[in-house]
């Protein structure tokens, strides 16, 4: 058994996980893996003796009753069971800027058009920071203690995680790198993520994030009470989007031996919380189930697009989406805006003016943004809240117009932007509105915005009867 667990670790802790066999494949499957043969028992999940006197241990991310396709849960066959650690106590010094409960105490709400510039990204001679003190909220709606809501946070982070793991019990985490890989360990498993790639890290999970390439940047959402899936197609058909079997899983690895002082920092309702154990927590040899962390490249993602005229609605470039009780709206749609061809004829094609229901909030991984020819750099952020106008800037307007109607098939190239679009009226951190980074001047790249309106030509109309 040492034997083989050494071969284990030696093969993946260089973390060369870029190729698609080094990973499961598929969106919502019941999965299996172990790092030893025979490791987890045939037949049952809990045997009175496991193999290779492992111990069984169950984690679930929706309740023991829910209808059999909505339900999720894993098996984990390990060295010790996570309950083998000290009592938690509230980490000090306290993270202030996490936030899970949104009301007047700690945020503000405005229908103003809201964008920020890159945050600096922290210097590896800086004050050591590692993914978690480097996670701040930016804003959301509702509450994890309701169950109900989500959270947008961003961070940046100039160090690894050492002798300790992150666990949200809060939520499901979607991490958006846009500035250097993360290397990530969860109980299930390795996950390389680069940016241009995703990774979805659900509620309970333990997990711990590497930079190998320094100091690294990003951003994060997070949904209370339910759990993301793929949208339906609808006219779409049986194919395009996000397919399922380009969502990456990974294979079970774990690794033994003596911990001392091994950290679990825990956030709960917001709040973070300590517990020490003598063990790392990643000792799953191996495991089953359908509830895992997942990544997914957002290059594979199939847009579908205008191909006569007009402007699609965004939502047709929805990657993944967390669902309410109300049929058609969502508590968070996943949404990018991808390299495609622009094919509409006498049509204005970047995204049309318009206010709206749902409330967006943008982010950008490399490239610019089609609507914004100044200002919306990667890193960067905007939010449009529920019923705000929004659209093209005034340069973006005025080159289209100035293109006419004979503008050709044209390829947005070398982009990947994102939106992050939810049902509820998110509420703003007090550090986001004074932050050093927002763009106080935003609102004047629609100031230039001129009427083009002429009455000329147009025929006299009777209004008498």
């Amino acid at each position: 058994m040492e034997m083989r667990q050494q071969q284990q670790i030696t093969k993946t802790n260089d973390f060369r996980l870029d190729d698609h066999d080094d990973y499961l494949s598929g969106f919502g499957n019941t999965f299996e893996s172990e790092s030893i043969p025979g490791s987890f028992p045939r037949g049952q999940n809990s045997p009175l003796l496991c193999p290779y006197g492992l111990y069984a241990e169950q984690i679930s991310g929706t309740s023991f009753t829910s209808p059999r396709k909505l339900n999720q849960r894993s098996w984990f066959y390990r060295i010790k069971p996570s309950v083998t650690h000290e009592p938690f106590q509230a980490r000090f010094p306290s993270h202030e800027k996490l936030v899970s409960e949104f009301d007047k105490s700690n945020s503000y709400t405005t229908p103003t058009q809201l964008r920020w510039k890159p945050v600096d990204i922290v210097e590896e001679s800086a004050a050591p920071t590692d993914f978690v003190d480097g996670l701040y909220t930016v804003c959301g709606a509702g509450s994890s203690f309701l169950r109900h809501g989500f959270a947008i946070h961003m961070y940046t982070a100039n160090k690894s995680m050492d002798n300790c793991a992150f666990c949200n019990a809060d939520g499901d985490f979607l991490i958006v790198p846009e500035k250097g890989r993360l290397w990530i360990t969860t109980e299930c498993g390795k996950l390389q993520v680069s940016p241009g790639e995703i990774v979805v890290i659900p509620q309970g999970f333990r997990f711990a994030v590497d930079l190998p390439d320094g100091p690294s940047r990003g951003y994060v959402s997070e949904i209370f009470g339910t759990h993301f899936q793929l949208p339906d197609l609808g006219p779409i058909g049986a194919n395009g989007l996000a397919n399922p079997r380009d969502f990456l899983v990974p294979k079970a690895w774990f690794e033994d031996g003596s911990r001392p002082g091994y950290a679990i920092v825990q956030k709960f309702g917001g709040e973070l919380f300590v517990a020490k154990q003598d063990f790392s927590p990643f000792n799953v040899v191996a495991w089953h189930g359908n509830y895992v962390p997942y990544k997914y490249d957002l290059n594979k993602f199939c847009p579908y697009n205008t191909v006569l005229f007009d402007h699609s609605d965004p939502s047709i470039n929805t990657v993944l989406t967390a669902p309410t009780d109300k049929p058609g709206v969502a508590l968070l749609d996943f949404v990018i805006f991808p390299p495609r061809w622009l094919v509409a004829e006498h049509t204005f094609r970047p995204p049309y003016y318009h206010r709206n229901c749902m409330s967006e909030f943008m982010g950008l991984i490399y490239g610019g943004y089609e609507a914004k020819a100044d200002g919306f750099l990667p890193g960067g952020a905007s939010l449009h809240s529920c019923m705000t106008p929004h659209g093209p800037d005034t340069k973006t307007y005025e080159a289209t117009i100035e293109r006419g109607h004979d503008a050709g098939p044209f390829k947005i190239s070398n982009t990947m932007a994102f939106m992050f679009e939810s049902c509820l009226i998110p509420r703003i951190c007090h550090w986001a509105l004074k932050s050093p980074f927002m763009d106080n001047n935003y609102y004047q790249c629609w100031t230039g915005l001129k009427s083009h309106f002429s009455s000329e030509g147009a025929e006299s109309q009777d209004n008498g009867v």
